[in-house]
C-alpha cells in the first residue's frame, strides 16, 4: 500500500524567514511599534499569522493595533513573499524522488491558506500535491489534527498510513494527535534540542537523510 507524505511548510519545504521578517517590521513600523531581528522573529513562527503578530506585540496590546498590524502585514507579505522565499536546497530532488514511487504528496501549513495554495503553486509547479492545505476560517490550525485527516481523507488512507514531517514541536504534536507517523527536521525553525525535547523519535538533519528516513519500512521507495 501506498503511504501518503503530509509537508509542513515554513521550514520545511521552504526559507521563507526574510520575507516573514520584512513584512512584519514593515507593519510594525507603520504602527509605531519596535521592529525584530530575524532570530527573534524565528521564535515567533509557526503558530499562525494572528500568532505571529500577537508575539511580536507588547502582552497589553489590544485587539485593534492587533488586527491593524495583522492587516498591514498581510497586506504587504501578498505583494513581496516571493522575494524573501527560497526552496532549501535538496527539497525539489527530495520531493521528485518521493514523486517518482507514486506516494501521495500534500502540504498542511498555519500559513493562511491564499498565501500557502500561491506560494506551493510558484514554487513547485512540477510536483502533484493531492491537497495543499493552509489556515482556513473555521477550520482549527495545527496541532489540531483536522487538516492532517482532511488529507488522509484526500489521500484515501487510514492515518496510521500517514507521516507527518515539519520543523517544529506543532507538527509532532499534529502526527501525534491524528495518529500518524511524524519525521522532524532540522533545518527550519525549531533547533534539535527543541524537537527532542517534545519527543521526536525520528530526525532528519537534511533532506538526503530525510529521504532515507522514508525509504525505510512502510515506505517502498528503491533506492
Amino acid at each position: 500500500m501506498k503511504h501518503g507524505l503530509i509537508f509542513d511548510l515554513d521550514g520545511t519545504l521552504v526559507d521563507s524567514l526574510q520575507g516573514l521578517a520584512t513584512s512584519l517590521n514593515h507593519a510594525l513600523t507603520m504602527s509605531g511599534m519596535p521592529t525584530h531581528n530575524h532570530v527573534a522573529v524565528r521564535g515567533f513562527i509557526g503558530n499562525g499569522t494572528r500568532i505571529l503578530i500577537q508575539r511580536s506585540l507588547p502582552t497589553d496590546a489590544d485587539e485593534a493595533l492587533l488586527n491593524s498590524v495583522e492587516q498591514a502585514f498581510k497586506a504587504h507579505y501578498d505583494l513581496t513573499w516571493q522575494d524573501g522565499t527560497l526552496i532549501y536546497a535538496g527539497i525539489i530532488n527530495l520531493l521528485e524522488s518521493l514523486q517518482s514511487c507514486d506516494h501521495p504528496l500534500a502540504v498542511l501549513s498555519n500559513k493562511p491558506h491564499p498565501f500557502t495554495t500561491a506560494m506551493v503553486g510558484h514554487l513547485f509547479p512540477s510536483i502533484r500535491f493531492a491537497a495543499v492545505v493552509g489556515q482556513r476560517a473555521g477550520i482549527p490550525h495545527k496541532p489540531d489534527p483536522a487538516g492532517a485527516l482532511e488529507i488522509a481523507k484526500a489521500f484515501n488512507l487510514t492515518a496510521a498510513n500517514c507521516t507527518v514531517i515539519g520543523d517544529s514541536t506543532m507538527d509532532l504534536e499534529t502526527a501525534r494527535h491524528a495518529g500518524m507517523r511524524a519525521i522532524a527536521v532540522t533545518w527550519g525553525f525549531h533547533d534539535r534540542e527543541r524537537l527532542v525535547a517534545a519527543g521526536a523519535e525520528q530526525i532528519a538533519d537534511s533532506p538526503s537523510e530525510l529521504l532515507e528516513l522514508l525509504r525505510e519500512a512502510p515506505l517502498d521507495c528503491g533506492t
